[in-house]
């Protein structure tokens, strides 16, 4: 299964629809121009293992780019626009990547100074930058495979919410580039993906699901709707336009469009959709029983990080009999483990790891990777949760995020679950502080749907709203006010940066 396949078979199929300029990609031109950027990237002289990166947002020219790096065996790295120009460098030398494809405004010094650090920088408007032009240079290269075709892999970094990137390097795959692969065989078997489905992608192509579920249907022969950035009415217009069959999404997803007002909703026809499926976050049970609701059973969930260790899965009807759990896993086995890493009964709440787990490092960080395996060999992404009898999981919050306040855990999760269901509450943080009597006490920052109403009354009404919904000791002590929380376009709080203002 490769794209390459499909452009022999349905040369003329759309393998990608860019939503918001309506232009469409056959699977014979995203043959023909990942060959050409096979070409390309060959006369720079990158060969089997070398790595490209791409500072890209949702591109036109996006998979022909990956998809002749995969066709020439390297290594590509998908680097997050929002994200500074160190932190940029930081990724570009990490990574070893040997060549830069970017359509950022770049500053002329900067692509200067990477130049000198041996990395080729090509740009996809080089009219507003000094690199070269990407685009130009790939339509002089010849449109049949390089004599030397050999799979390549993505070298994904972590998001960074809970400190700087961590990249993860597998193994590149041997043997034919048609290969399949653990989660294109997950979507094909599970998920009932084949050349029929038509995926919409609401999220930024350079996280990890994005692009690898994108990739998925284009190894089945589907076609891809890219969204640029989400917008709830937006996506449900696309579903009902293009007859959307799957699609991926995060919880703030579907907390956005079930705040959209009732009539809005049911303008649109979501009868085209069969299997939808959600993962980066927990999501509130209400939220996506709310979901269930409207959309019906056909909401699946998965839990799992970039560095694949492992992989539970849950559908619809398992969860409506479990709410709230992830699932059972695909590979690897959950264990939960206390502070010293041994094995806790059922229900007990601790660290999340995964017994045989597919093996991972990151890169260049020994210290961190070491951080990650306890003394059986199990490895953990540092979430919190907890295993029934039946061995489904549940997860709980990051270890990181976790407050002890006189002694006792409060996992933020859990309250921030009931908050974000307030009709005034647009988005909500809850970090612990400095206290010298408890050591931390609870802080609610939240995002009011209506910025005005922030103050003292709002507040008030808050925490009466909380009273009966959660036990004493979890309510926030204090509850502040931001105008818009930061978070990544996939949705992933970076709750990192709004503790660091108590503590700093």
């Amino acid at each position: 299964m490769h794209p390459s396949v499909h452009a022999l078979t349905t040369p003329d199929k759309p393998a990608y629809i860019m939503a918001d300029t309506g232009e469409q990609v056959s699977y014979a031109q995203l043959e023909a121009r990942s060959n050409q950027g096979a070409h390309l990237f060959r006369s720079i002289g990158l060969q089997r293992g070398d790595g490209v990166a791409l500072l890209l947002g949702n591109n036109g020219r996006f998979f022909e780019i990956v998809w002749a790096a995969q066709r020439a065996g390297l290594y590509y790295t998908c680097i997050s626009t929002r994200l500074t120009p160190d932190e940029i460098l930081f990724i570009l030398e990490d990574s070893h990547s040997k060549a830069l494809i970017t359509s950022e405004p770049l500053p002329a010094a900067w692509i200067d100074d990477i130049a000198k650090r041996g990395i080729t920088c090509f740009h996809l408007h080089p009219d507003t930058s000094s690199a070269r032009d990407y685009i130009a240079e790939r339509r002089q290269m010849p449109e049949s495979p390089i004599a030397d075709e050999t799979p390549g892999n993505d070298m994904l970094y972590s998001s960074g919410t809970t400190g700087r990137p961590k990249g993860i390097r597998p193994p590149l795959p041997e043997g034919p580039l048609a290969q399949t692969n653990p989660l294109t065989e997950l979507g094909r078997q599970k998920y009932g993906m084949d050349e029929n489905s038509i995926f919409l992608s609401a999220a930024p192509l350079y996280h990890a699901a994005p692009l690898r579920w994108c990739m998925s249907i284009q190894k089945l022969g589907g076609t891809v709707i890219v969204m640029d950035k989400y917008d709830p009415e937006y996506a449900l217009s696309l579903i009902e336009k293009y007859r959307v069959t799957h699609a991926q999404w995060v919880p703030t997803h579907f907390i956005r469009m079930l705040k959209l007002d009732p009539e809005v909703r049911a303008r649109y026809d979501m009868s085209s959709l069969k299997t939808v499926f959600h993962a980066a976050a927990p999501c509130p049970v209400k939220v996506k029983q709310e979901m269930m609701a409207w959309w019906g059973p056909i909401i699946h969930e998965f839990y799992g990080g970039t560095e694949a260790n492992g992989l539970t899965t849950i559908g619809p009807d398992e969860w409506l009999v479990r709410p709230g759990s992830v699932g059972r896993p695909m590979w690897g086995s959950p264990r939960i483990c206390d502070e010293e890493g041994n094995a806790l009964p059922p229900r007990s709440t601790g660290l999340i790891y995964f017994a045989d787990p597919a093996p991972f490092a990151y890169h260049n960080d020994p210290e961190k990777t070491a951080a990650a395996y306890n003394q059986h060999g199990w490895s953990t992404l540092g979430d919190i949760g907890w295993l029934d009898e039946e061995g489904y999981l549940y997860l709980t919050d990051r270890q990181s995020f976790m407050i002890i306040s006189g002694g006792v855990n409060i996992y933020p999760q859990e309250i921030e679950d009931v908050m974000i269901l307030h009709p005034k509450v647009a988005d909500v943080a809850v970090v612990g502080a400095p206290d010298p009597e408890m050591g931390e006490r609870v802080i609610a920052v939240v995002q009011p749907s209506d910025p005005h109403e922030a103050g003292p009354a709002l507040a008030e009404e808050l925490m009466e709203w909380l009273r009966p919904r959660l036990g004493r000791i979890k309510h926030p002590k204090q509850i502040d006010f931001d105008p818009e929380l930061p978070r990544t376009p996939t949705g992933k709080l970076f709750k990192r940066l709004v503790r660091d203002r108590y503590w700093k």
